[in-house]
């Protein structure tokens, strides 16, 4: 990656709101790290987009995820902007749910989170100007039957979210959390959900933008819960 460019890391890519991200970051003048479980669909990322780096790893281990942080901030710099797009989800009716899942989606959701945080937030505090966003949706705000495997995962997620808003905010690093209340047009959403209209479905790119205004606002003008949704979603 060219080390003249401003570093942000994106965790959690997959081809929908991560990769987009990834994009917007790297067309916004970035080089980017990109983290995810699985190796070769990130390699192949790395090969189609200039500026960028990957870094295969399960967030479920947390040893072996604080390593990767380390090593990336070794070999690439502090990153100045953070994207914590990493989630795991396990739908099922509640006496059914697979308690180790319920822990597993809990460890990517919300402890993943904390680790990053205490990995990089007391040196992006030293150098300012930082943004770590993170993005989650519907789930954070509200249970629904079958969501008890994901919803509670994110609602926390989200609480962590403003306690390290509260907490580092006031020295200067911005941490925001991007609340997307909709269906993500993705192949395999629009596969399932054939007999929707085209404006039914948030737009991965859109999203991306959203999320780098937002890593990107002014010390006196900050938001820490930004909801976006299609313009026809009901809520």
């Amino acid at each position: 990656m060219v080390a003249d460019r401003p570093h942000c890391l994106v965790i959690g890519v997959g081809k929908g709101t991560g990769l987009a991200c990834v994009r917007r970051f790297v067309d916004g003048g970035y080089k980017v790290s990109m983290i995810a479980r699985h190796h070769g669909r990130l390699q192949s990322f790395a090969k189609e987009i200039e500026h960028t780096a990957a870094h295969a790893v399960d967030i479920a281990n947390l040893d072996g995820y604080r390593a990767m942080l380390q090593k990336i901030v070794a070999e690439h710099g502090l990153p100045t902007k953070v994207v914590y797009n990493a989630a795991l989800s396990t739908f099922a009716p509640y006496a059914e749910l697979d308690t180790d899942l319920f822990e597993r989606n809990f460890r990517v959701n919300t402890t993943g989170l904390l680790v990053t945080a205490q990995e990089l937030a007391p040196d992006m505090v030293a150098a300012g100007n930082g943004a770590i966003v993170v993005t989650g949706n519907t789930g954070a705000t509200r249970g629904m039957p079958r969501f008890v495997g994901f919803s509670p995962t994110k609602a926390s997620q989200r609480i962590l979210a403003e306690s390290l808003a509260r907490e580092l905010g006031p020295q200067g690093l911005h941490i925001a959390y991007v609340v997307i209340d909709a269906m993500i047009d993705m192949p395999m959403v629009r596969q399932r959900l054939t007999d929707k209209p085209d404006d039914f479905f948030a737009k991965p790119a859109d999203i991306a933008g959203e999320v780098f205004h937002t890593a990107h606002q002014p010390l006196s003008a900050r938001s820490f819960l930004v909801e976006i949704r299609p313009h026809a979603e009901p809520w």
